[in-house]
């Protein structure tokens, strides 16, 4: 039976996956390159989705390997062929697949396989026609699917080691699940500003310039159809979180929801508070600290602080994942 991503769980937000990844033996000798993470932690929270394009394509397990070939260093047009048999070509094949499953996705994020010529996201070798290694590139698989979804957030699954890659994936995954649940209701003008209003702080602390861009957008919601400027701000807002927030931007927009509570806590606790963002600035203290903090004091003043309360940036995915423990 072919794989298929379109398949979707009730339980868990949908996210495509490398089959080996999940432990499936469908490598190159019949092996797996399982990610524990993926598995046993990451799986709590998402409905994985595994898919190998090339069993998808027909390839047998095992199976000759393959790598990606270029006639010239300035070619662009990579092939996917046999490592010892350069008749082998299937680059064609794993381009209509990754498109095809591009157009029929329901998946609101990827985690591919890395080094992959079919899946790796992130310098994939490539190679000359007489076989010295000539630079990078993108997986044909990865590349075609990447290319019908411009906006779905993609990681390779060796990255996620990385706690701010880990983390700025996450906050992108469940900020498009939410668009997703959002889109696809009856929604009208004040529905878009609301959604926004929630996402207002996560956006500042990640991009300024679009924080500014989504303001003029939702300026004037007359200008055009609501669908068609929440289709404009909903590009602005992912290439916005694409972006990872840096030290410099989150500790400003702490401070802009401190200002929630200038007229609310004393003194003291102001003090306290600003002490332990500047900690944070200079790399002291992780970034949890000032925001358990921050919505300590938010969480005792509740009826004042509705608007700020309700920020995703203070919870954009669950906490205990312990995410920005390390930030």
């Amino acid at each position: 039976m072919q794989q298929t991503l379109s398949d979707t769980s009730k339980v868990g937000i949908p996210i495509g996956i490398s089959a080996c990844l999940m432990g499936q033996p469908v490598r190159f000798n019949g092996s797996h390159k399982r990610s524990r993470f993926c598995t046993d932690v990451l799986s709590r929270y998402f409905d994985f989705k595994p898919l190998c394009p090339e069993v998808a394509i027909g390839m047998g397990t095992p199976r000759e390997t393959i790598r990606l070939v270029t006639e010239t260093p300035s070619d662009t047009n990579v092939r996917a062929v046999g490592s010892d048999n350069p008749e082998l070509d299937i680059t064609d094949a794993l381009a209509a697949y990754g498109d095809q499953q591009g157009k029929q996705q329901q998946v609101c994020g990827y985690i591919f396989m890395q080094k992959s010529p079919s899946c790796g996201l992130f310098g994939v070798k490539r190679y000359l026609a007489n076989g010295h290694p000539e630079g990078t590139t993108r997986g044909i698989y990865a590349k075609h699917f990447c290319q019908q979804n411009p906006l779905l957030p993609v990681e390779e699954a060796g990255r996620l080691n990385d706690a701010g890659l880990l983390e700025n994936f996450m906050v992108r995954v469940f900020t498009y699940h939410d668009w997703q649940q959002f889109v696809h209701s009856d929604f009208n003008a004040g529905d878009l500003i609301h959604f926004h209003s929630r996402y207002k702080y996560l956006v500042m602390a990640h991009s300024s310039v679009h924080y500014k861009s989504i303001g003029r957008l939702l300026s004037d919601l007359s200008a055009a159809p609501i669908k068609d400027i929440a289709e404009q701000y909903f590009e602005l807002l992912m290439t916005a979180l694409a972006k990872p927030a840096s030290r410099k931007m989150h500790t400003n927009t702490l401070m802009h929801l401190q200002g929630y509570l200038k007229n609310l806590i004393s003194s003291d606790d102001k003090q306290e508070l600003t002490r332990v963002i500047d900690d944070y600035r200079q790399g002291i203290v992780p970034l949890v600290v000032p925001l358990t903090l921050l919505k300590h004091h938010l969480n005792h003043h509740q009826e004042a602080n509705a608007y700020a309360r309700a920020q995703v940036y203070l919870n954009p995915h669950p906490y205990e994942l312990g995410l920005r423990n390390q930030l």
